[in-house]
């Protein structure tokens, strides 16, 4: 271990987002050492990217809120394949993680007596998002590095870690190198939390940053892991799609939670035609009753454009396909019809949504207080992920917690919107928690030199590879043709013999990416960080692709061309990821717990 940079901590935090931020406070809090590492710089957490706002059942807008809505909403929505626990837990604590968080210096949006105001969302049964316009993200995360900061909590940015060190099974630290001078870091901790996000990257169209690789989906998997949930991969339905050098930025849920509305290219509301049974949204004839109800009217029902995320992006899909689409392949979001509601109307859309009017008057051109906005669905969120302990947040694996976007069981088969943001700091804060208590109640393992030297020696053969890099061994166009195939053959519409056909290509791919060439030294060398990240973005493609094919309906965010209906057998079972002793990839299928009779007496209160 002299060869190597290294740093040694009771609690390693892999991540700097909401989640891990979260999960480092109440570690460092706690009384244990904590280094946090952060792929990308600090405050450049794709957290950032969740703009809506918070879901937590606070009741500032609309007294009938309450946790057991929430509760019965969050279910609903993940199709009830959820962890209830999980949601029973989140459903709880959310609105005391929000109010510790305005406690920190959080600056939400406030009703006009003061409280935290929410706003509407897709799949939401009341107003429930606290938020801060449309930069929610942005401000929990400078609320959290603020606090954080000051915890004693040692950073370590612009850092990767390419492999879990374990002793035994249990999982002891972490290897990693320094992005910027390629010098090799070691860390050793009592307990490790994964708080690395997603996948989406994996995709060729995603409002996902370029550090969404599926690390820790990864290394959790590599080190032993459960991986569950895989074949839920969330669509977002509105991501930008012109020009093309911005095509998968998000476009907040908070535009259609402020009044607007889908229109396909002969200007009618598509969505009015696309409502489930279950549902009941305002009617087409009374179109103005979407806009009350977003302003807070009681007595008006949801516009369709705020059923859950799922089933409006495969709506959009129907109207692309069907030729009803916009110029450059989406559909029309318009907001600015409301300014014949509001006085000044379009200083109301710049005061709710300043993130959007900027976005589009500075990527797209487009004033949207004026013309709409031209969307489609991006790849935005992954539900599966490393499956944990609901009350600790503990892996299969001793030692590995996870938190946020890659750890698996709240959503089920697909999120509902600002779930996400509530997600992140209420098992960020419990994986924290109960990190920090592992760690007091266990010594440090012993890490292997043997295998620091093999990973050392795995990492740098890209760079040792002699010679430039042709098509076929270039890391750029591996994971160029791998984000293609995903989006093509995996994606928000499923086939099972196009699932097949991906499932070779990622074989292919992967062999290719066993001699992947990055010339140069490791100094500033893009194809080396690329190359590096391959093998998490194969190993969460074929997760995602395998757990699909075994799935056989259509649930939540999977939908299956040739199986479109809910079956109640797959209903009743959770596909399970693992690394089998071979390092091929095993898939079984496990039956779901059923719902307690308390869970199930809530649920049926409360669905309308």
């Amino acid at each position: 271990m002299s060869d190597y940079q290294t740093h040694q901590y009771d609690v390693l935090v892999i991540g700097a987002g909401g989640a891990g931020l979260r999960a480092a406070i109440e570690a460092s809090g706690a009384g244990v050492s904590v280094g946090v590492i952060c792929k990308s710089l600090l405050g450049k957490a794709h957290t950032v990217m969740a703009e809506g706002g918070i879901a937590a059942a606070m009741a500032n807008v609309d007294d009938r809120d309450g946790w057991q809505v929430h509760f019965a909403d969050t279910m609903r929505g993940g199709q009830y394949v959820n962890n209830a626990r999980m949601a029973e837990i989140h459903a709880k604590e959310a609105p005391e993680r929000v109010r510790e968080l305005e406690a920190w210096g959080a600056l939400f949006d406030r009703t006009k007596d003061g409280r935290i105001l929410q706003r509407n969302f897709g799949g939401h049964r009341y107003p429930r998002l606290a938020h801060v316009g449309d930069r929610t993200g942005l401000e929990l995360i400078r609320t959290l590095q603020d606090h954080g900061i000051h915890q004693g909590i040692q950073f370590h940015m612009e850092c990767t870690v390419t492999r879990l060190l374990q002793d035994g099974d249990r999982v002891v630290g972490a290897f990693g190198y320094d992005r910027e001078k390629g010098r090799f870091r070691v860390f050793t901790a009592k307990a490790v939390i994964l708080a690395t996000g997603g996948i989406g990257r994996a995709y060729a169209v995603t409002s996902n940053s370029w550090e969404y690789t599926g690390d820790g989906h990864a290394l959790a998997y590599h080190a032993g892991a459960d991986l569950i949930d895989m074949e839920f991969v969330q669509f977002h339905p509105t991501g930008m799609v012109w020009p093309p050098s911005v095509r998968g930025i998000l476009v907040t849920e908070g535009v259609r939670g402020e009044g607007g509305v889908l229109r396909n290219s002969a200007g009618q509301r598509f969505m009015f035609d696309h409502i489930p049974d279950n549902y009941k949204p305002q009617t087409a004839d009374n179109e103005d009753e979407g806009w009350r109800y977003c302003q807070g009217d009681k007595a008006a029902r949801r516009p369709p454009e705020l059923l859950t995320r799922d089933h409006v992006a495969r709506c959009i899909v129907r109207e692309i396909r069907e030729g009803r689409g916009s110029p450059h392949g989406g559909v029309f979001l318009d907001i600015s019809w409301i300014k014949a509601h509001v006085p000044d109307g379009e200083a109301h859309i710049r005061k709710k949504l300043p993130s959007m009017y900027h976005q589009f008057k500075e990527l797209a051109g487009i004033d949207i207080t004026k013309e709409p906005m031209e969307v489609g669905p991006t790849t935005h969120y992954a539900m599966g992920g490393v499956r944990v302990d609901a009350e600790t947040q503990m892996s299969s694996v001793p030692g590995l917690f996870a938190a946020g976007e890659c750890a698996a069981g709240l959503h089920g088969a697909n999120r509902l919107g600002g779930n996400s943001l509530s997600d992140l700091l209420v098992f960020g804060k419990r994986a924290g928690e109960h990190a920090a208590l592992y760690a007091k109640r266990t010594t440090q393992g012993e890490v292997d030199g043997g295998v620091l030297d093999r990973t050392a020696a795995e990492a740098l053969a890209p760079i040792e590879r002699q010679g430039a890099a042709n098509a076929e061994s270039n890391p750029f166009a591996i994971q160029h043709e791998l984000q293609e195939a995903m989006q093509r053959l995996v994606g928000i519409v499923r086939l099972e013999s196009e699932m097949r056909e991906a499932v070779t290509v990622i074989a292919g791919l992967a062999e290719r990416a066993r001699r992947v060439s990055a010339p140069g030294n490791r100094e500033y060398n893009p194809g080396w960080h690329t190359a590096l990240d391959l093998d998490n973005l194969l190993t969460v493609s074929e997760a995602v692709t395998l757990a699909a094919i075994e799935r056989k309906e259509s649930r939540g965010a999977q939908f299956r061309e040739d199986y479109q209906e809910k079956s109640s057998v797959e209903g009743q079972v959770t596909i399970v990821i693992r690394k089998a002793g071979d390092g091929t990839m095993r898939v079984t299928r496990e039956t779901l717990p059923p719902l307690s009779p308390e869970h199930q007496a809530i649920i049926d209160a409360n669905t309308a």
